[in-house]
């Protein structure tokens, strides 16, 4: 049975298209035809979709996420978590290997490849920088590679010894790994748990020094630099360095002038730093769940972030997916868990803080939200093209609706934006063959 889309608005930046059109797709999943302008003359016995002028775009793809499997399932599964991502839109996620045990190892990858298979979403695995992520003995690049591994991070805790730091990258860069940087001086973010300010002084809460996410990028990029400059001969490939959760205006600039300077360096932010600030704090009554790492960001900070969007300087957006059970957020602000749930709410945010107000056009939104996260760790590009696999995402872009608990279908529902009305939303995913909407 071949599925049809009719009366699409088609937007695909990999091929800068943004036209209205009708796409269809036999029943192995391949895209058949595509039309520009006018509908496709369906058969008997073909399931046809009038999506009447929503969009069909390339499945999302989020290069940030924690499924806590294996180790910590109370809180979420590969299972649950996959059907977060569906909901949100997203046919591949990438998973931090932070669980527990720590991912840093083939067989910890071999885990999540056997357990995913049968996964409506893809799972790409994100391998460990060093044994159990202690910052002192790297893991095995070599070995990743041959289990298909992209990417490396120690996401969670930086490596803080500048000589690991210096081995990880010439070591990844010997297999053209991907280096994927959570940015945190932990000397200086010692027992903080927001942003270190007038807001954290008035609340007396211990804060966080934007410094100490701005000092590990410097470091790390006088390190590629250097690399670059002395050490690239033989097998070594240029280092690719990607900052995770960018959230301060130093931090983006210090990426920008990389990038001028000729360093392959990439970064991407999160919808709860784009659209929150740490003056949230202030009022909110449930203040566990505007606690993550790093810190939401000064209002200044902030505004940085959404230029940095603009001008092209962020290269993705991601969201660092991080569920927990309720008694690790309904508690003390300084005893709550970091992190929040996001797959679900990431295209309502992105739509209503960034397209709706004319910071990005949507062909832009998608384009971090699916074409360059795939670009950055090596992907294949989703075309929409005859004989390709059909990997799409539906987006309602008019849908007026308000986040709720009944809306999740992430075990957590560790969220900041509970109650918050949103204008867009993913509304179906169509991927391995298989359509699942609304």
């Amino acid at each position: 049975m071949a599925t049809i889309f009719q009366n699409a608005r088609l937007v695909n930046p990999a091929e800068n298209l943004d036209a209205k059109g009708s796409m269809k797709i036999d029943d192995a999943g391949i895209i058949d035809r595509v039309s520009i302008g006018s509908p496709i003359e369906s058969c008997a016995g073909d399931r046809v979709i009038d999506l009447a002028g929503n969009v069909l775009a390339p499945g999302l793809f989020d290069m940030h996420c924690h499924f806590r499997e294996p180790g910590q399932e109370y809180k979420e599964t590969l299972e649950t978590g996959s059907a977060a991502a569906a909901a949100g839109g997203f046919t591949g996620v990438a998973l931090m290997p932070n669980t527990r045990p720590v991912i840093d190892s083939p067989l910890g990858v071999a885990y999540i490849r056997h357990h995913s298979a049968g996964l409506p979403v893809d799972l790409e695995v994100i391998g460990a920088m060093t044994v159990e992520s202690r910052g002192e003995t790297l893991a095995p690049f070599g070995k990743y590679c041959s289990y298909g591994v992209k990417a490396v991070s120690d996401d969670g805790a930086a490596i803080q010894n500048t000589q690991i730091m210096r081995l990880a990258i010439e070591y990844a860069s010997n297999f053209d790994l991907l280096v994927i940087q959570h940015a945190e001086d932990k000397y200086l973010s010692a027992g903080g748990i927001m942003n270190e300010g007038a807001t954290s002084t008035i609340l007396g809460l211990k804060g966080i020094p934007e410094i100490a996410e701005s000092i590990t990028i410097a470091r790390d990029l006088q390190l590629i630099g250097w690399l670059k400059k002395h050490k690239l001969s033989g097998p070594m490939h240029e280092p690719r360095y990607h900052v995770a959760h960018i959230s301060t205006a130093e931090s983006v600039d210090l990426v920008r002038k990389a990038k001028a300077s000729g360093l392959k360096v990439t970064c991407e932010v999160t919808p709860h730093h784009f659209t929150l600030c740490d003056e949230e704090l202030e009022r909110a009554i449930d203040k566990g769940n505007y606690i993550m790492k790093p810190p939401l960001p000064s209002k200044e900070n902030r505004a940085a972030l959404i230029e940095g969007l603009r001008d092209g300087t962020i290269d993705a957006i991601a969201t660092d997916h991080a569920p927990h059970a309720k008694h690790e957020k309904e508690c003390p602000a300084d005893q709550a868990a970091f992190g929040i749930i996001g797959l679900e709410t990431s295209v309502g945010l992105t739509l209503t803080e960034l397209v709706n107000r004319n910071v990005l056009s949507l062909s832009r939104a998608v384009e971090l939200l699916s074409t360059n996260p795939r670009r950055i760790l090596g992907l294949e590009q989703i075309l929409f093209q005859a004989g390709c696999k059909a990997n799409l995402c539906i987006i309602d872009t008019e849908r007026s609706w308000i986040v709720s608990d009944d809306s999740f279908r992430s075990k957590s529902r560790n969220t900041p934006f509970m109650g918050r009305p949103l204008k867009g939303k993913a509304t179906g995913i169509f991927h391995k063959g298989v359509y699942i909407g609304e």
